[in-house]
């Protein structure tokens, strides 16, 4: 039993030699004779040049097809979420105790429809307070002006007894004591006029002033009742009865799920090509696909990702897409001429750029630098070949540029 993996050993031994040491002898034994004259022709070539000269010598057999390039939409294309188009916490501005039962998370809501009513407390009597204040300092008004009529024909009567003492006084028929009192009574009218007036004035402020408390109270009381700012989606339970709501305290969460917006970041290097109002679709992670159009794009980059950010609006009528889905977004973009091939025949040159190799001149592989513009489930779509290309499917990880290839040509869809 022990003989058999000594004999393995020894056997791996003699290969591992031949394939390290005797590699070129290999070589020239797997190509055949034109292989050594090849070798022979060559002088001081290195192997890799040996190898491409003895395989142009004998073709090796590739698969390819010819491919014609298309005009294809070279879409824009993120990974991005969904996110309700609009969302807010409804919160109370007064503190009370909730006087309403609770809604469930979950309801549909309309704008204007009832959340949460809180108990008013002593607020009608405060209301009632400052109406009543508000009509006593209406009282006031009539009063004033009344006082004010007076004084100004107090004012006039001492005004036509201090010229008639002037007059009097010029022919000295009137003392000079007279003259100053009935100047000394014209003073006392004018300060009148303007103690009424004051008190008018007074008294349309007194007016202002309760009716300012009036709206106060009645704000207050319009605070108990919070209404759903728009239609929506319940997010969470409403306040439960009989809990103290303070101000600032939540009251409910509404979202608006219709329309719902598709949100993704745009590199920089991508950005010009995105316009709004441009068509866009998304596949969402549950396979559904969508479709909608460019509703803003950032104008602003984010400082850390250098990304801008863009939003489409998508119909959401049966609120079926939800919040925070996770989306594949393709923004629609000017088109390209472009090549539909299998992924399988994507390659790697000894530079590590991704490329593919052709069938060139004369049968000879080339090797051209490719540019990938979509990734589909049956195949890629890449820029970079020309309008024709025979690209090589099967066998391209098996030769090198320059090689002699005899290639077998196979339809595109095959």
């Amino acid at each position: 039993m022990r003989l058999i993996p000594a004999l393995t050993a020894i056997l791996v031994t003699a290969v591992l030699y031949i394939a390290v040491f005797e590699r070129e002898a290999l070589i020239a034994f797997a190509l055949g004779d034109n292989a050594a004259e090849a070798q022979e022709t060559a002088g001081d070539e290195p192997p890799e040049g040996q190898v491409v000269a003895a395989a142009r010598a004998n073709p090796i057999g590739v698969v390819a097809v010819r491919s014609v390039a298309q005009e294809i939409d070279s879409a824009v294309v993120l990974r991005g979420q969904t996110q309700a188009d609009r969302q807010v916490e409804v919160r109370s501005e007064t503190t009370a105790i909730v006087s309403s039962e609770p809604l469930r998370k979950g309801r549909f809501v309309e704008a204007g429809e009832l959340l949460c009513r809180l108990d008013p407390g002593t607020r009608d009597a405060s209301l009632a307070e400052a109406t009543a204040r508000l009509a006593e300092a209406e009282t006031r008004v009539p009063e004033s002006q009344a006082q004010l009529q007076e004084a100004m024909a107090r004012l006039i009567e001492a005004r036509i007894n201090d010229n008639a003492a002037v007059k009097l006084s010029a022919d000295g028929f009137a003392s000079e004591t007279r003259v100053a009192a009935t100047q000394a009574a014209v003073r006392a009218a004018e300060a009148g006029v303007e103690s009424a007036r004051s008190g008018l004035e007074a008294a349309r402020s007194g007016i202002q002033s309760a009716q300012a408390a009036v709206a106060a109270a009645e704000k207050e009381i319009d605070r108990l009742t919070i209404k759903a700012p728009f239609a929506g989606l319940l997010e969470s339970d409403t306040a439960e009865l009989g809990s103290l709501m303070q101000a600032g305290g939540l009251c409910a969460t509404v979202i608006q799920l219709n329309p719902i917006k598709l949100v993704g970041y745009v590199p920089e290097t991508e950005v010009g090509r995105v316009e709004i109002g441009a068509p866009a679709g998304a596949r969402l992670v549950t396979g559904r696909e969508v479709q909608g159009r460019v509703t803003f794009l950032s104008r602003a980059a984010d400082p850390t990702t250098r990304t801008f950010q863009v939003e489409i609006a998508v119909q959401n009528e049966d609120l079926s897409i939800r919040d925070g889905q996770t989306a594949d977004i393709f923004i629609s973009a000017d088109g390209a001429m472009a090549h539909f091939l299998p992924q399988s025949a994507l390659t790697l040159n000894g530079e590590g750029e991704l490329g593919l190799r052709v069938v060139g001149d004369n049968s000879l592989v080339r090797f051209v630098n490719v540019e990938l513009l979509r990734d589909t489930v049956d195949g890629v779509w890449v820029s970079g070949l020309p309008d024709e290309a025979d690209v090589i499917v099967v066998g391209q990880d098996f030769v090198v540029e320059g090689v002699l290839v005899e290639a077998t040509y196979r339809e595109t869809t095959e």
